[in-house]
């Protein structure tokens, strides 16, 4: 008993200590992270250590050309993983990408391919030829000739000749002649492993019904692939589904393994490697006690990206992909946590971490997700009866920031409108006060548009126009309202029309106080304007103040900020964008 828990204890030693030593080379630079395997005391051993993703990813990342040795020591098992991989474009297989997987796996090791393919692989590899080559036999009393000049042959009996699969697409000229070179060194390699064997592969390849074939060889691939986090894309996409914070509250808990020998080990660590540092879930993660619950949280971690992966349909072959990846998966378990723990005062690593051990991460996710696709299904509703789109206007109509933030929204999936903040115009939420925040401005759009359906004005005419806004539709029958009052101007009031550059000078003469560089909107203009939109509309001033008081405020600080400085001779209608100008 006592060398048996001597036993375990040792085994769980040198398993976390092989994840530490993993955790360092998936760190490295490639070219680093290759040396060192090649230069440690058991390659073959570390190697095999390695998740079949983590594997992978270093050989895509160092480059299969250069990571042959690598490939050499790989187990089987990670071979096929990379077929599986590689093998496949969606539900269609991938001829191309057999051709040079085999190509690099012959380099790797020819005579354990061979006897891998002739014993474990050999339905695939039946399939492979099928659909690459065309087969005759030689009766005794034939003569080669007859056979043509596209024939080849390894034994004068079998006779092959290369061709395009109907329903595969066209193939390059470098790409044929990539495939044929492959194609005759693979085959003179099974042919000197075990001839019988080859015969009978080429045979039996003579006779495969593709559909069927196909069909089931996809189907082994993704029951491999599905107890790794692979589904099938109309099995993954059910991540998307939402859940109610109140339901996941109910849940009693999960189980939680209490040593490393519990694991599906490898444990693949390559996602937890590119883990970002600032959000809730990484700060969870880093008090996680013991080894064994952070590793289990870390399966659960790579199982949600693989998920993800298949449902959006990516291919991961570099580090910044799947960095993308974890960033989108922490980001949506950060918000899940964040609404299951409510009040931003709980938001402590220490209760994040019991929900980590409490709830599954792709409930997490889930609820996370809940929050960004909410802010979408109200979008979408509030755009079918919207004021903006039964005049024909676009999403430009509500200004910068109002398109970028229902472009994200009003689209298959949410985006966070960044507007290049971290360097890019679109990403994933990864804070609920992103979320919050985009609730705003959509709350804010809303009520704007409410208000606009009840100006009762004609916007034909700027229908499709870019440059037509809700800042310069409102402020320009603002102006002619106001020149009109005071007894200067011809335009209607409820048409929206370009005022003349004669009205607009009046209109701006009128608006400020203060000296140059100093002036600001009169109290009288800003009173003018609350009066006629309150007029306009049959809202109170109380309801338009709690409405739309901060956009409108924003607005009237961006008039200021725009044109305090600018005198009247200087103004310029081809640099006014706040009101519409005829240009003359």
């Amino acid at each position: 008993m006592d060398k048996e828990i001597f036993s375990l204890e040792s085994t769980e030693k040198q398993l976390i200590r092989l994840y530490k030593e993993r955790s360092v080379l998936l760190s490295l630079p490639p070219e680093q992270a290759l040396n060192r395997i090649l230069d440690a005391e058991h390659p073959a051993a570390l190697v095999h250590s390695f998740s079949d993703e983590d594997l992978y990813l270093l050989i895509q990342e160092i480059g299969p050309e250069d990571a042959i040795e690598i490939l050499s020591l790989a187990s089987n098992r990670q071979w096929e993983f990379i077929l599986d991989m590689e093998s496949w474009k969606k539900e269609r297989f991938d001829s191309p990408g057999v051709t040079r997987w085999l190509d690099y796996l012959m380099k790797a090791d020819s005579h354990r391919l061979a006897r891998w393919v002739l014993k474990e692989k050999i339905e695939f590899f039946e399939l492979y030829v099928f659909k690459n080559l065309e087969l005759r036999i030689r009766e005794h009393d034939e003569d080669p000739s007859d056979f043509g000049d596209n024939y080849i042959t390894l034994d004068d009996v079998f006779y092959i000749r290369f061709i395009e699969f109907p329903f595969d697409r066209p193939l390059s000229p470098d790409e044929k002649q990539a495939r044929e070179e492959v194609l005759v060194n693979f085959l003179k390699n099974l042919a000197e492993y075990d001839y019988p064997r080859y015969q009978q592969l080429i045979m039996e390849s003579a006779h495969v019904i593709p559909a069927e074939s196909e069909e089931e060889i996809y189907r082994l691939r993704n029951v491999r692939m599905a107890e790794k986090g692979f589904l099938p894309y109309h099995e993954a996409v059910g991540i998307y589904q939402t859940i109610e914070p109140l339901r996941l509250k109910k849940n009693k808990g999960k189980f939680i393994s209490k040593g490393i020998n519990d694991l599906f080990l490898p444990v693949p660590i390559g996602f937890a490697s590119v883990l970002p540092a600032d959000n809730l879930f990484a700060r969870a993660l880093e008090i996680l006690k013991p080894e064994a619950t952070l590793l289990q949280i870390q399966t659960e971690l790579a199982a949600l990206c693989n998920r993800i992966i298949s449902a959006d349909q990516k291919i991961i072959r570099d580090r910044e992909t799947l960095r993308g990846i974890v960033k989108k998966a922490c980001g949506y378990l950060s918000i899940g946590m964040e609404r299951l723990l409510s009040k931003k005062e709980n938001l402590e690593p220490a209760r994040a971490a019991a929900m980590l051990l409490r709830h599954s991460l792709e409930d997490l996710f889930r609820v996370g997700f809940g929050a960004a696709q909410e802010l979408k299904w109200r979008a979408e509703k509030w755009q079918k009866a919207s004021w903006f789109s039964s005049r024909g206007l676009s999403l430009a109509f509500w200004g910068e920031q109002g398109l970028g933030v229902l472009g994200g929204l009003l689209i298959r999936r949410p985006l966070f409108f960044d507007n290049y903040q971290t360097g890019t115009l679109y990403r994933e939420f990864i804070s609920l006060e992103e979320v919050e925040k985009t609730g705003d401005v959509l709350e804010g759009i809303m009520a704007l548009d409410s208000l606009f359906s009840r100006l009762n004005i004609d916007v034909t005419s700027f229908a499709g126009r870019p440059f037509f806004n809700y800042k310069n539709c409102l402020l320009t029958l603002w102006g002619a309202h106001h020149l009109y009052q005071n007894g200067g101007g011809d335009i209607e009031q409820a048409q929206v029309a370009p005022l003349t550059m004669q009205d607009f000078r009046r209109f701006f003469s009128r608006l400020w106080e203060g000296k140059k560089g100093s002036r600001r909107i009169r109290m009288a203009m800003r009173a003018d304007f609350l009066a006629w939109l309150c007029a306009r509309s049959g809202f109170s001033e109380d309801e338009i103040r709690r409405q739309v008081g901060l956009i409108l405020e924003d607005l009237f600080s961006e008039i200021e900020s725009e044109y305090r400085d600018v005198s009247l001779k200087n103004l310029d209608p081809h640099y006014i964008h706040l009101f519409l100008i005829r240009k003359p």
